[in-house]
């Protein structure tokens, strides 16, 4: 078979260490082949980048394993062309045997131009893929926190929900304020509701008549301390992403500007 690239590398990661086939050629022009393993701190992977320049390698292929690739594309990125390979798509691949090191499969794979590599998005776009991905996480999160303290509320009676149609809404957290601090008087509420919520001051005051017990305050106050956790965190991920995106957006709307030809 042809050989596309003559010193390239496959890596066998790990999370521990990353085991590392060096493919060369010597002044005879025939193919040497060197392993190494390395450690996946950062000094480790350093090491791994100054051997692989060492060897003059063109290209390193390795295995999209979990994230413990991640860290290993970031100290190599911009010093090496990086191919994120699909491990089941190295697997179908013919040829392969069970004795043979993952390591040694890649760069053999790589040298003769067997790999179809994943895209990987630029680090800008990774960092904001990570920072939505987080915020969409809190986000059914807080959802999961919400059904929670409504499951509390059922059990002491309570039919807020009922009622209103968002139990984290201002006048809601009033009401579960006053609830917990054993306060509430379903009878005088008219201080506490806002809006077209007093139109439904009767039906609130029969919804809120309930059982409530120490525990269940106890329970609701830790789900309205974990919801207003969740609330920051999330207005701090937007912030951020605002700012990332800013550029962006300032991009755009210049570009807008600009008449059609």
């Amino acid at each position: 078979m042809e050989v596309l690239y003559s010193r390239c590398a496959g890596l066998d990661v790990h999370k521990k260490t990353v085991v590392v086939c060096r493919l060369g050629v010597d002044a005879k022009g025939h193919k040497v082949k060197e392993i190494q393993t390395f450690g996946t701190t950062t000094a480790e992977l350093l090491s791994l980048s100054d051997w692989l320049t060492a060897g003059a390698c063109t290209h390193v292929a390795m295995e999209s394993t979990g994230e413990f690739w991640k860290p290993i594309w970031n100290l190599l990125e911009g010093s090496f062309e990086l191919l994120l390979v699909n491990a089941q798509h190295v697997k179908r691949v013919p040829g392969r045997k069970t004795d043979v090191q993952d390591a040694e499969w890649l760069a053999d794979l790589l040298q003769h131009g067997l790999l179809k590599a994943s895209f990987i998005p630029p680090v800008e776009q990774r960092d904001r893929r990570d920072l939505t991905r987080q915020r969409t996480q809190l986000v059914r999160d807080r959802a999961s926190v919400l059904n929670r303290i409504q499951k509390v509320l059922e059990g002491a009676n309570i039919k807020l929900s009922s009622v209103v149609s968002e139990i984290s809404g201002v006048s809601s957290r009033a009401i579960l304020a006053e609830l917990v601090a054993n306060h509430l008087d379903p009878a005088q509420l008219e201080g506490l509701i806002h809006g077209r919520l007093r139109d439904k001051l009767r039906e609130l005051e029969r919804a809120l008549s309930g059982r409530v017990r120490p525990h269940h305050r106890f329970l609701l106050a830790q789900h309205l301390a974990h919801l207003d956790f969740l609330d920051e965190q999330i207005a701090a991920y937007s912030r951020e992403i605002e700012n990332l995106t800013a550029p962006f957006d300032e991009l755009v709307a210049l570009l807008d500007t600009i008449p059609p030809s």
